[in-house]
């Protein structure tokens, strides 16, 4: 996390940890604890992911879940692993079934699930670390990777861009929508080098680029994680525009159409499922907004951002610490991944 200095992280770390104490949640008849309340309460599932003596989670990165089910994790992977598998799947019960991504090994960042048809699913992988992206098949199988746009003129050496996020349009679009012409790009988030955002057509040519280091309109600081949301009539991307503490919204050609600061304190990335937005935020919580960006509820408000780097048994149970991605899967349970030294996978299972 080269953007959070040492100085922030333990301001954060000392903020947070002095701030009042949230009232514990319930627990559901399997022990684990009760998070959120309605319609949108969760049973939540710490170490939900089971894995063989051979793997070892380093920081839990990104996550997405397949068409039919299996849940893919991406980690930075742990000094103790002696296997070097940045990308692990397991099947929808938390059991491990393979793993692949070894050049990842430390730079597994970004994870971003494209579904096509039926059949089709790719998947488009950021490595900050070796200043590239990639689309890959399921299974890791590469179709094509990019390096630094140097053909933007914002760059000047190749490992100045540190690519954290990639959102996609989708490539088969409704018919007459406005957008079409955008079918299948991708826009990718230069979140740990320099604050643009490249905008590249379904082949990954370059294209375009904007947004750029600052606060003001238009412009982010540390756009970490980047969205396409659809809750709305026309598609939009969505900015968690970290540094800068807010989201920021861009139409597709790249204008600046408006920020949303309130409930937010170090939002990470999205997804979003019935015109819900799921943030999880660096700062010990995931957020829910409603299609109208107003606030759906906190949950695991851990208020302990402090023990992301402290051993698994000084975990709080119900607590996030430092969500880093987050997805729904397609009953409406939320999986959390975190920044976390040893990793950490949640399953927030909806109960209601």
């Amino acid at each position: 996390m080269a953007t959070l200095s040492r100085r922030r992280f333990l301001g954060a770390s000392a903020s947070l940890l002095a701030a009042p104490a949230v009232l514990a949640t319930h627990k559901w008849r399997s022990g684990n604890p009760i998070v959120g309340s309605g319609e949108h309460t969760y049973e939540c599932i710490h170490d939900w992911a089971t894995l063989p003596p051979s793997h070892a989670f380093g920081n839990t990165h990104g996550v997405c879940v397949l068409r039919d089910g299996r849940v893919v994790v991406k980690h930075t992977v742990h000094a103790t692993s002696s296997s070097a598998d940045a990308i692990c799947v397991f099947d929808p019960d938390g059991k491990f079934i393979n793993s692949f991504g070894a050049e990842y090994r430390g730079g597994a960042h970004g994870l971003l699930l494209d579904r096509v048809d039926n059949s089709t699913e790719y998947l488009y992988l950021a490595d900050p670390g070796r200043g590239l992206f990639a689309k890959t098949f399921i299974d890791g199988s590469e179709l094509w990777r990019r390096g630094c746009p140097m053909e933007s003129g914002l760059y000047n050496s190749p490992g100045e861009f540190k690519p954290t996020n990639i959102a996609v349009v989708p490539a088969r679009p409704p018919r007459g929508a406005p957008w079409l012409k955008y079918a299948g790009h991708l826009f990718v988030a230069d979140g740990y080098g320099k604050s643009w955002i490249h905008h590249y057509d379904a082949d990954g040519t370059y294209l375009n680029s904007f947004g750029g280091p600052g606060k003001e309109r238009g412009q982010v600081s540390c756009p970490h994680g980047i969205f396409l949301d659809t809750r709305l009539d026309q598609p939009r991307l969505v900015v968690a525009d970290r540094s800068n503490r807010r989201l920021q919204y861009f139409s597709l050609d790249g204008r600046h159409l408006n920020f949303v600061t309130a409930e937010l304190r170090s939002p990470c990335h999205f997804d979003q499922r019935a015109g819900v937005l799921l943030i999880p935020d660096l700062e010990a919580r995931v957020t829910l907004f409603d299609k109208d960006d107003k606030l759906i509820t906190h949950l695991g408000d851990g208020e302990n951002y402090g023990l992301r780097d402290k051993p698994r048994d000084q975990f709080i149970p119900g607590k996030f610490i430092a969500p880093h991605g987050a997805c729904f899967d397609h009953d409406g349970n939320i999986f959390v991944v975190e920044w976390v030294e040893v990793g950490r996978v949640t399953k927030l299972k909806k109960l209601s």
